[in-house]
C-alpha cells in the first residue's frame, strides 16, 4: 500500500442483473450464511482433497458479516508479526487480511513471490485464524515486487492465477491491491479488470475488493481509468477501496482529507456505474495507515481513525481497513516502520477500534 512502499515492503444505470444495481440494502455490510464452494472441475476437487484439513474445515461455515468488512492487513513476511490468533483474541476482530501474493517467475502465485502457498508461516497463519473462528482475506499485489497482473500475459492466465490461490485455501474473499507499476500500465489495468470479471462470473459468491491509491481530491487519472475499465468489463467489486495517504504536502487533518477523498470516490462510482450516491458509498471502502505514514509530516491519529469510522458507519461503507496490524503497537525499541506506528498507544489500539465497525 503505497501500502506504500511502507515501508518498501516485500499499499450504466441500465445494467439489469448487476449486483451493484440490485444488491439488497439489507445485505450490505451484513451478509450472512455459509459461503458454499462452487468451484467446479476435477482439478479443483483434487486440489481441495489434498489440502490440510485445517485449511478448509470451517472455511464454508456461516460468517456473520463479509470477510472484507473490517479486516486489517497483517504481513507475515515483514518485521515481527503478532500471532494471528492473539490478534483476534485481544481485539475482538473476526477476520484479517494477509499480504501479499506476488508472482514467482512467470504467472506463478506465491507469498511475496518466494514462499509456496502450502507450507510456512502464511499457511500456518490461515490455520490459526480459522481455528480461532475467523476468516482470511488474501491480498494480491502491494507496492513492490513482481505483480501477477504484469507477469500473467492474458486475462485468462491471470484469472487462473487468482483461482489457484482461491482454491488452495477455499477462500471467501480476495483483495487486489493495485498500485505502482500495475496501476501505471493501461494494458495491465485492463487485464486485471478483465481477469476479475472472469473470476466473478465463475465464482459470484467470492468477495472481491480492489484497493488503490488516492489523492486528497479523490482518485487520480489512473484510478479513474481503473474504475471505467471495470465498469466496461462488467466487473462489480464488493468494494472499491482507496488508500488516502502519502499526499506529499502537509495535511492539517488526515480524517478530513480521507473523508474528502471518499466523497470524491463516491461521485466517480455513481457516474461510472449509473447508481445513486448512497449506493456508491455502500460499494466503497478505505484502507488508511495507522500512525505515521511514509510522509514525515503525516500522521493518522486514533482520533482521525475514530472520525473515519464514524463517517464509514454513517454511509455504510463496504470496507474499512488499515496498514497494518504489524505496526499497531507502541515503539518500545522496535523498528518504527515495520513493528510500530510512532504513536504513544496501547497495543492493538487501532485493531480494537476497527473491531467495532459493522457497516
Amino acid at each position: 500500500m503505497d501500502h506504500a512502499d511502507t515501508m518498501t515492503r516485500a499499499g450504466s444505470g441500465s445494467r439489469s442483473g448487476a449486483r451493484i444495481v440490485h444488491r439488497d440494502r439489507a445485505l450490505i455490510g451484513r451478509r450472512s450464511g455459509a459461503r458454499i464452494v462452487r468451484r467446479g472441475g476435477l482439478a479443483l476437487a483434487l486440489a481441495l482433497a489434498c489440502l490440510p484439513a485445517a485449511l478448509w474445515l470451517g472455511a464454508g461455515a456461516a460468517h456473520a458479516q463479509p470477510v472484507e468488512l473490517a479486516a486489517p492487513y497483517e504481513y507475515m513476511g515483514w518485521g515481527d508479526p503478532q500471532p494471528p490468533a492473539e490478534v483476534l483474541a485481544d481485539t475482538g476482530l473476526d477476520d484479517l487480511t494477509l499480504a501479499f501474493i506476488l508472482s514467482r517467475k512467470a504467472c506463478n502465485p506465491e507469498w511475496d513471490g518466494n514462499r509456496p502457498l502450502l507450507g510456512g508461516a502464511d499457511q500456518h497463519a490461515i490455520e490459526e485464524i480459522r481455528a480461532a473462528g475467523g476468516e482470511v482475506d488474501v491480498s494480491f499485489g502491494g507496492w513492490s515486487g513482481k505483480k501477477l497482473g504484469a507477469a500473467c500475459k492474458t486475462p485468462q492466465a491471470l484469472e487462473g492465477a487468482y483461482q489457484k490461490v482461491v482454491a488452495a485455501y477455499s477462500l471467501q474473499a480476495i483483495d487486489i491491491d493495485i498500485e505502482h507499476n500495475e496501476l501505471r500500465s493501461a494494458k495491465v489495468r485492463r487485464r486485471v479488470t478483465a481477469a476479475l470479471a472472469l473470476l466473478q462470473g465463475a465464482d459470484p459468491g467470492l468477495e472481491v475488493s480492489i484497493t488503490f491509491p488516492s489523492a486528497q481530491a479523490g482518485p487520480e487519472a489512473t484510478g479513474r481509468s481503473l474504475i471505467a475499465d471495470a465498469a466496461a468489463a462488467g466487473l462489480d467489486p464488493d468494494s472499491w477501496t482507496i488508500m488516502p495517504f502519502d499526499f506529499g504536502p502537509p495535511v492539517g487533518s488526515m480524517a478530513a482529507a480521507s473523508i474528502q477523498a471518499l466523497e470524491a470516490l463516491a461521485g466517480e462510482l455513481a457516474s461510472a456505474y449509473g447508481i445513486s450516491q448512497a449506493s456508491a458509498y455502500e460499494h466503497e471502502g478505505i484502507s488508511t495507515m495507522n500512525g505515521d505514514t511514509d510522509e514525515h509530516a503525516e500522521t493518522v491519529s486514533q482520533e482521525d481513525f475514530s472520525q473515519i469510522l464514524a463517517f464509514a458507519a454513517g454511509r455504510h461503507l463496504a470496507r474499512v481497513s488499515f496498514w497494518s496490524v504489524n505496526r499497531d503497537r507502541p515503539c518500545g525499541g522496535g523498528h518504527p516502520e515495520e513493528e510500530c506506528d510512532g504513536l504513544s498507544q496501547s497495543p492493538f489500539a487501532f485493531s480494537t477500534m476497527l473491531a467495532g465497525y459493522s457497516g
